[in-house]
């Protein structure tokens, strides 16, 4: 029998080989930069909402003018439109009656009126309107207004619109604006003083209603636009009737209450803005 003897040979990788000589060198590190990583956005904390204020009744004097209003948050308390039809004081010869008849706290005298007591302008109370738009005299270029869901606002006449105007639940059309955007409005009337009332606004939920001593309508709108009666910023203030109509009534329940100003000579008026 034949037996054939296979040799393999043996084939060594010195490069490879673990008993090559000299210690075998890794390759060389490759340093790459790597791109920076931002560290997560921190979020920026929400300002705190400012705390909702109690009704309060301020008197102050400002550039030797005196105002008296309340100033009062508009998510604890809102302004509705008390109107009366026929001759004025009719029904309600003052704030006061006015504001008690629907458990008010506070009430000033609304808008203008003609001789025979027609508002001299639009008026809406708890969705019912009254008077017709003014679209020309200054007595209505400005509008206090509150939507179906108790939102309020100051607005120009033009940019509100009456076709918005008579969407909403409540509205005093007014005027002339004092201060828009935190501004005094120019063109204001400079030589008349008298006894002045009005509606001031922050822009957010911070309003004010009261009554100025007998100032010009310019002097008051340049006052406002610097100082404020209420404590915070105006961004608008919008004149109502003034002169023998201005009165401000304030009750017991408001701190720094009861008031009523109401000069003997004051003239029955047609409509009141109420605070509940």
């Amino acid at each position: 029998m034949r037996i054939l003897r296979i040799t393999i040979p043996a084939v060594f990788a010195a490069g490879c080989s673990p008993l090559a000589d000299g210690p075998v060198n890794p390759p060389a590190a490759i340093t790459r930069a790597l791109p920076d990583v931002p560290e997560p956005a921190r979020l920026a904390k929400p300002p705190a909402p400012d705390p909702v204020q109690s009704p309060r009744l301020k008197r102050v004097t400002l550039s030797g003018v005196v105002f008296e209003g309340v100033a009062f948050d508009a998510r604890r308390q809102r302004l509705v439109v008390v109107e009366q039809q026929g001759v004025p004081g009719q029904r309600f010869p003052d704030a006061e009656s006015a504001a008690r008849s629907i458990g008010g706290i506070a009430a000033v005298n609304g808008g203008f009126f003609t001789p025979v007591g027609d508002p001299l302008g639009l008026v809406i109370a708890s969705g019912r309107p009254f008077g017709a738009w003014n679209s020309a005299s200054s007595l209505g270029s400005g509008v206090w207004h509150a939507d179906g869901t108790g939102k309020m606002a100051i607005s120009r006449r033009q940019l509100l619109g009456k076709a918005r105007a008579m969407a909403m639940r409540e509205l005093l059309q007014a005027g002339p604006l004092l201060v828009g955007n935190g501004r005094a409005v120019g063109g204001l009337e400079n030589t008349k003083s008298s006894a002045r009332t009005m509606i001031l606004w922050d822009g957010g939920e911070r309003w004010w209603i009261g009554r100025a001593a007998p100032c010009t309508l310019a002097r008051c709108a340049e006052i406002l636009a610097t100082s404020s009666p209420s404590g915070w910023p105006v961004k608008a203030a919008l004149n109502l009737d003034g002169g023998r109509s201005s009165e401000l009534w304030v009750s017991e329940k408001i701190s720094g209450g009861p008031l009523k100003s109401r000069p003997l000579w004051n003239r029955p008026v047609r409509n009141f803005l109420v605070l509940e």
